[in-house]
């Protein structure tokens, strides 16, 4: 082995694993989206004040369009269907919670469920950028 190819090289996983890396990568981040999908679910009810404290007009329409959102993005997301355009409507929806839920940054807890969907929209940005990582 060439030495100087050795250190030019660039590092590389071995095929096996990189290939399931896309897919584990999707697995753990829509598991948030499902979670939040199925507690809102869980109790519609209190759901529905939160946003309602929040000040946003019709909050049984805005808690229907959230789960939808939550669960079927999440599924399709580890789907892989539509993968750039999913991704793209979940980051919007990480945005828009984060300014309208989370935007309290003196009050410790929403800012770090503030930042949190401001990391997911990013993580949604990089797939809406580079897809499954096979394209």
């Amino acid at each position: 082995m060439n030495t100087a190819t050795a250190k030019t090289a660039p590092a590389t996983l071995d095929n096996g694993i990189a290939r399931f890396l896309p897919l584990i990568g999707r697995i753990l981040i829509a598991a948030i989206f499902i979670l939040s999908g199925a507690s809102k679910l869980a109790d519609p009810s209190g759901t529905m004040a939160y946003i309602a404290s929040a000040g946003l007009p019709l909050p049984a329409v805005a808690l229907a369009g959230a789960i939808i959102v939550e669960l079927v993005g999440g599924v399709v997301l580890i789907s892989g269907y539509r993968l750039r355009a999913v991704a793209a409507v979940l980051a919007l929806f990480s945005l828009a919670t984060a300014l309208f839920f989370h935007a309290q940054l003196g009050d410790q807890n929403q800012f770090i469920h503030f930042f949190k969907n401001v990391a997911m929209a990013g993580g949604m940005l990089q797939i809406v950028a580079f897809g499954n990582g096979r394209d």
